[in-house]
């Protein structure tokens, strides 16, 4: 199932820049309009800060129900778990939620999170790995697809009208990160979804084209493509599969706030890290990267309505400011003051949910 020949190489700083901005980018744009700044009152106070502890808390709780599923995705065999009502009742019908997790990210971590916290406000949530990655089947591995991403969300749409406990015309996406694009760019031609919204999100392509401020000029992103078209070659000719990282593997000589949470997140036993998530993908998916807009029809084909939230310190927050500019649909940017990038993962998760269940309450329930 996996390759038989890869090699992580240490990758030039250029490159480096390329690849982190795809997560966490640091231009800024003009003001958005629609953005609120006042947290709501009925925070949940739990916080989980680390897998342990969201374990236990799962397997504990007398409010939410979890569920490992597969499902398919054309030929492929999907992995998804579905978070529901402890005290569902299977004979009525339930709004949907498809979530998609982050690049480098599998549905153990911040999609779970926020899969259990819909539950427990009545939702039936389903997250799932993507194809190429996590426990969904795919080759070959750690592929970074923005086209399959997209599908993946089509996929698990179709997956959850099959459940018989599903309402069909009350199905939403939530998308965190990279998951965030690809929701809105799915949200775009499928129908089916109702509404859509979004933590930190993140344009993958977009961050890769413009790189880590907004600034990368453009004989770098065609050194970027050389690189890319020497390496396909060399594989071609019977050469090992290179694969780079998602997030620096540790904060040594990382000053970067963004970068140092990140690394702390994905990285750290005592935090998220997860045996799926590997931190790896390969430099061949720099390509599909580069030629995909996430928002590119957003001002015409997304007439669902749009919730992005993001941090008020997030080094992301242009990219959810840029979308709302772009959007000319029902839109709402809700910024959460003192947030950054990753602490919408799992740290401020309480101050994002009451805004996303009042979204998704006036339109699915």
């Amino acid at each position: 199932m996996f390759m038989k020949k890869v090699i992580f190489n240490k990758i030039p700083a250029f490159l480096a820049a390329v690849i982190v901005a795809a997560l966490f980018s640091f231009a800024s744009v003009s003001q958005a309009q629609s953005v609120g700044v006042n947290q709501p009152s009925n925070v949940e106070p739990q916080i989980i800060v680390t897998l342990a502890d969201f374990e236990k808390t799962v397997s504990a709780s007398k409010t939410v129900k979890r569920s490992p599923v597969t499902f398919k995705n054309q030929n492929l065999k999907m992995a998804g778990l579905i978070f529901s009502p402890a005290d569902m009742d299977e004979s009525k019908k339930y709004p949907a939620i498809v979530v998609v997790h982050p690049g480098g990210g599998i549905k153990e971590q911040t999609a779970s999170v926020y899969a259990y916290r819909l539950a427990q406000q009545g939702y039936i949530a389903f997250a799932f790995d993507a194809s190429h990655q996590g426990a969904s089947e795919g080759l070959p591995r750690q592929l970074e697809d923005p086209t399959k991403r997209v599908e993946d969300v089509r996929s698990a749409v179709d997956y959850v009208t099959t459940l018989p406990y599903v309402d069909r015309e009350r199905i939403g996406a939530l998308g965190i990160c990279a998951g965030g694009g690809y929701a809105i760019n799915a949200t775009q031609t499928e129908r089916r979804i109702k509404a859509v919204a979004t933590v930190s999100a993140v344009d993958f392509g977009e961050g890769v084209r413009r790189g880590w401020r907004a600034d990368l000029p453009i004989a770098e992103r065609i050194k970027t493509l050389e690189g890319v078209a020497a390496q396909r070659t060399a594989e071609a000719n019977g050469g090992a599969s290179l694969l780079v990282n998602y997030v620096p593997d540790t904060v040594e000589g990382v000053t970067e706030p963004d970068m140092v949470e990140a690394s702390d997140y994905y990285r750290l036993p005592n935090r998220w890290l997860h045996k799926n998530s590997g931190n790896r993908f390969l430099n061949s998916s720099f390509d599909k990267l580069v030629a995909f807009t996430a928002f590119g029809q957003i001002d015409t084909l997304l007439t669902q309505p749009l919730l992005m939230i993001a941090g008020s310190n997030a080094g992301s927050k242009w990219q959810s400011e840029r979308a709302i500019k772009m959007a000319s649909g029902q839109k709402e940017l809700f910024i959460v003051e003192g947030g950054t990038h990753m602490s919408l993962y799992d740290k401020d998760v309480v101050k994002a949910m009451p805004k996303i269940t009042e979204f998704f309450g006036k339109i699915l329930k």
